[in-house]
């Protein structure tokens, strides 16, 4: 699969709705950032300059930034043939930590340690994190409970009869086409409601059909994260980089201000809308890594933790938590995140190492390819025993 089709029709889309005046200016402005978002002269620049294309939500947080993560006193090399690993993946940023020290931090195709790179689905992880706080603390009363009692908008769409505990597990059994190549996926035409200044609400309760039955399968469906950020809103009447910023990034302090991407109604882009930079991603790994504790405070309750980076998802293969992968070859409590275009969150326990990773790989469809990339952070965490 590739994107090209995709920009080839979201341009002739524009074409056609800038003839016909059916757009404002600021849209198309947006869906021509749409239309070059992946192209191979640009990916690197837009991937660190989201904020520039998009409606965003500011998470500021200058009270609560941190001093920078730890250097160790000897710094890291990187296993043979990586470089050139680095190199076929279009690596933009790679920070390795172990033990909580930075032993390793290289940034690459003229990015920079400063830049703000966005997660792609790296940030559905993040709000699983988050997720488990107001499960703690009784805001949501429990996992069983179905999303309309929180989210009372989805009510008579395909996610009516579908628990909070099935859309974790990205098993809500609706029916969602993830193809990037189809121009009428409904990832796509979810994109293009971003582009508009739509309402990603109304976007996830126009969806009617199901594929399965709730819990039945997994099957991957991006909008689900974006059903868990409906939930937390419903349940603390309150929006998710609020507490986000609030209840994660302030006592696990963070080195810039992050934000999010959003929607026409300021509903924030959760499911892959987050950008930070490499080193605050790989301290959100540091923090999943020590049981989600930082310093003196337990940040994410540790119960929480465990429970959504175990399997649980039905089915054998992929192995799958609460928004969080395990490796298919089972290697004890390995477990990422993961986003398209090659964005990684990988923790190791038995090495003590988190890696973060950052790319704008246009082949990272390719079969085996990520595969291959697993096996390299592994190799990552090995080298740092």
């Amino acid at each position: 699969m590739r994107p090209r089709p995709v920009l080839i029709a979201v341009a002739a889309f524009v074409a056609v709705t800038a003839l016909a005046g059916m757009a404002k200016r600021e849209e198309i402005t947006r869906l021509l950032a749409v239309n070059a978002l992946f192209e191979p002269d640009r990916i690197v620049h837009n991937f660190s300059n989201m904020g520039t294309m998009f409606h965003t939500t500011p998470m500021p947080l200058a009270a609560h930034q941190a001093e920078p993560l730890p250097t160790a006193p000897r710094p890291a090399t990187l296993p043979p043939g990586l470089e050139d690993w680095i190199a076929a993946r279009g690596v933009t940023s790679l920070v390795a930590l172990h033990r909580g020290e930075v032993v390793y931090e290289g940034y690459f195709r003229g990015t920079g340690r400063d830049d703000l790179r966005v997660s792609w689905s790296v940030a559905k992880s993040f709000l699983a994190a988050l997720f488990g706080i107001f499960v703690e603390n009784g805001a949501i009363a429990s996992l069983d409970d179905p999303v309309t009692k929180y989210a009372p908008a989805l009510s008579g769409s395909a996610y009516d009869g579908a628990s909070i505990r099935n859309v974790l597990n990205m098993a809500s059994g609706v029916a969602f086409n993830e193809d990037y190549a189809d121009f009428w996926s409904d990832i796509n035409r979810m994109g293009r409601v971003i582009a508009l200044g739509g309402s990603l609400d109304d976007f996830a309760a126009s969806l009617t059909e199901r594929r399965a039955e709730p819990g039945a399968a997994f099957h991957y469906v991006s909008i689900d994260t974006h059903v868990l950020g409906m939930v937390l809103r419903g349940a603390t009447g309150r929006s998710v980089p609020e507490l986000m910023a609030e209840h994660i990034f302030a006592p696990l302090g963070l080195e810039a201000d992050p934000y999010f991407l959003a929607d026409g109604t300021g509903a924030a882009f959760v499911l892959g809308g987050l950008n930070m930079t490499a080193r605050d991603y790989a301290r959100f790994g540091q923090l999943i890594l020590q049981g989600g504790r930082w310093g003196e405070v337990q940040v994410v309750p540790e119960n929480w933790v465990m429970e959504m980076t175990a399997e649980s998802a039905p089915g054998e293969r992929p192995r799958y938590g609460y928004q969080w992968w395990l490796p298919n070859d089972g290697r004890p409590g390995e477990v990422f995140a993961q986003g398209l275009y090659g964005q990684y969150i990988w923790i190791d326990p038995r090495n003590d190492a988190v890696v973060a990773m950052t790319s704008a790989d246009l082949g990272f469809l390719d079969p085996g390819v990520q595969q291959d990339s697993i096996e390299k952070l592994r190799m990552i965490g090995e080298t740092l025993r």
